[in-house]
């Protein structure tokens, strides 16, 4: 196949598949890539046209398939604030200075603040580190805390992955001599909070350059923080003396870890990231992040997904239910001993998690009969765990394709938490509810947020989310389709093409994985594994058969349909092409995403 720009998407249904088992129709993300057998003759023209369908320009594919720190990185110096945070950093780490680094507790705080208490260290100074309690003190920094450090004797504050709208908080800091340089990725208001250096990509102030950068988590502008401290303090002439410098690509494993968990956008500066932070990953040098892989049975090189689904939940799992500190102390220790213990520990929470993760969830899908009508899904209840409900929010956005929130009550006040859905912008609809006084606090970005509300002011939230966002979530939803990268029969599913497809990786939001299209084929065995898992093996003309499963599908439309396998109809599947290792030669096998009828 030629690797010549593709032509325009063609509007026509993929394989004249106008309305799938799930409403959707099928489109091509890119180009027509109906291969066939065809797949079976594979070179690299296919990973150019993946890279060329996920916006990569002609002239620009060999950097974006070879995605390396050094072609993406840019100078740090295009943040505003960012030499003023190098320059004050620098200071305190050449005088010796006490300095506390606080971050919020999910896995881009935990990360942001163990890279800065790691890069720090190899500098010779010991910070100390400060995450708060979920439940005690809630998101953001703490006022009372902030003095609390000043008063023992912190002389500087890091917040990371927090901060950006701490107005009264950095305030008080102030008041009480303490100097505080905030590292954020969310929202701003017109309004900064008084801080030494503020370093976002997202201030509404930010140039092009640095705006540019919007899409980093927060362990990402802490990264380019670090890099930026290097250089002040080489330009100072710190290391003449015969000083090593820190190992900063030493720390992209960190990086790659809180930017998947947070759901960044990997293209870019974080494909960069995550590609060569998964490189580090393998190697197992960071002895926290070791007794978390084999916590998780992960014996294997980790993959993109194992961070977003094995690593990241677990160290989430002490900040929403358990310990806050337990991340950072895992990433940050030197003691095998301690680190087993913590990643077994953080197992065990993370087990914990989703059990009072399914009851809220099922509380949570009995309101969603009577909000059908809503743009935004508002769901909330009393003795809801608020540590759970970000999950369910995402959850209950994936079941019903809307954007939802979830919100735990109390005898005082609710917390929730939303996710949103590709082309709405939940963030700003929360920022824009509480600057109109309906909510106590709330922020975040376009496809999270996190908010405090008045119970007595839930009726009015919901109402406001729905005239702000109902045109939105109409468009969204209207454009859905199954978005398809390559269409096959069933001898083209081979394990030669699903490397093929793992070369212009690594995938997640918005660079996605790509979709295959496999049939036509008839189900020869149907049947639910675990709870609602639904497992297949399918057959096509060409004699050829595979395995495929469809996750917790088995009270769909989609699963009751394959089950039942519609009277020997044929079908077209279509879904993630993956290895399945488990027998004595690998196999590919598809992970289920959607099925329509052949014939």
């Amino acid at each position: 196949m030629p690797a010549s720009p593709l032509p325009p998407p063609a509007f026509a249904p993929v394989l004249g598949v106008a309305t799938s088992l799930s409403g959707k129709a099928w489109r091509w993300r890119g180009g027509n890539m109906e291969l066939g057998d065809a797949a079976q003759g594979l070179d690299h023209s296919i990973l150019e046209q993946l890279l060329l369908t996920r916006g990569v320009a002609e002239d620009d594919l060999a950097r974006h398939a070879q995605p390396t720190l050094r072609a993406f990185l840019p100078d740090p110096s295009c943040l505003r604030d960012m030499d003023t945070a190098a320059e004050r950093l620098a200071d305190a780490v050449t005088t010796g200075e006490r300095v506390t680094i606080y971050g919020d507790y999910d896995v881009d705080g935990a990360t942001s603040a163990a890279l800065l208490v790691e890069l720090l260290r190899q500098l010779g100074l010991e910070a100390g580190y400060y995450i708060p309690d979920r439940l005690l003190e809630g998101y953001g920094p703490s006022g009372e805390a902030l003095v609390r450090l000043a008063e023992t004797g912190s002389q500087l504050i890091v917040t990371v992955d927090c901060g950006a709208m701490a107005h009264e908080a950095l305030g008080m800091a102030r008041d009480a001599g303490v100097d505080v340089i905030v590292v954020d990725h969310h929202k701003c208001a017109p309004e900064l909070p008084p801080a030494v250096a503020l370093v976002n990509p997202n201030r509404l102030d930010e140039s092009d350059l640095g705006a540019a950068h919007g899409h980093l988590a927060a362990v990402g502008v802490a990264f380019l923080l670090g890099v930026a401290l290097v250089r002040t303090l080489r330009g100072r002439g710190w290391f003449a003396g015969g000083r090593s410098e820190p190992d900063l690509m030493g720390l992209l494993d960190l990086v790659a870890l809180g930017t998947v968990a947070d759901v960044a956008a990997l293209h870019g500066l974080n494909r960069a990231f995550v590609a060569q932070g998964l490189k580090v990953l393998a190697r197992r040098d960071r002895i926290g992040m070791a007794a978390l892989m084999d916590a998780s049975r992960l014996a294997r090189a980790p993959q993109c997904s194992d961070l977003g689904f094995a690593l990241g939940p677990r160290i989430n799992a002490g900040g929403r239910i358990g310990e806050s500190t337990l991340g950072v102390r895992l990433l940050t220790t030197n003691d095998p001993e301690e680190a087993r213990a913590i990643a077994a520990q953080l197992s065990q929470l993370n087990d914990e998690r989703r059990a009072i993760e399914a009851e809220v969830q099922e509380a949570a899908e009995a309101q969603l009969a009577g909000q059908h009508n809503m743009a935004v899904q508002v769901l909330s209840g009393h003795g809801w765990h608020p540590g759970v409900i970000g999950i369910v929010a995402g959850r209950i956005k994936e079941k019903t394709g809307k954007p939802a929130v979830v919100i735990a009550l109390d005898e005082s006040q609710g917390k929730g938490s939303g996710r949103s859905i590709s082309g709405v912008d939940l963030g700003a609809a929360i920022i824009a509810a509480r600057e109109a006084g309906l909510l106590v606090a709330g922020g975040g970005h376009a496809m999270a947020a996190g908010l405090t509300i008045d119970p007595a002011r839930l009726a009015d939230f919901a109402g406001f989310l729905d005239e702000r966002l109902a045109r939105d979530v109409e468009r969204a939803r209207a454009g859905a389709a199954m978005l398809l990268d390559l269409a096959l029969a069933p001898g083209g599913l081979t394990p030669d093409l699903v490397e093929t497809l793992e070369a212009a990786g690594p995938y997640g939001v918005g660079w996605p994985a790509p979709r295959v299209a496999v049939g036509p084929v008839r189900i020869v065995k149907a049947d639910i594994v675990g709870k609602d898992h639904v497992r297949l093996i399918a057959s096509g003309n060409d004699g050829k058969s595979f395995k495929a499963i469809a996750f917790r599908a088995a009270e769909t439309e989609l699963g009751q349909t394959l089950l039942h396998r519609s009277n020997g109809r044929r079908f077209h599947l279509a879904g993630r092409a993956k290895i399945d290792d488990w027998g004595n030669r690998p196999t590919a096998e598809l992970q289920l995403e959607d099925a329509a009828f052949a014939d």
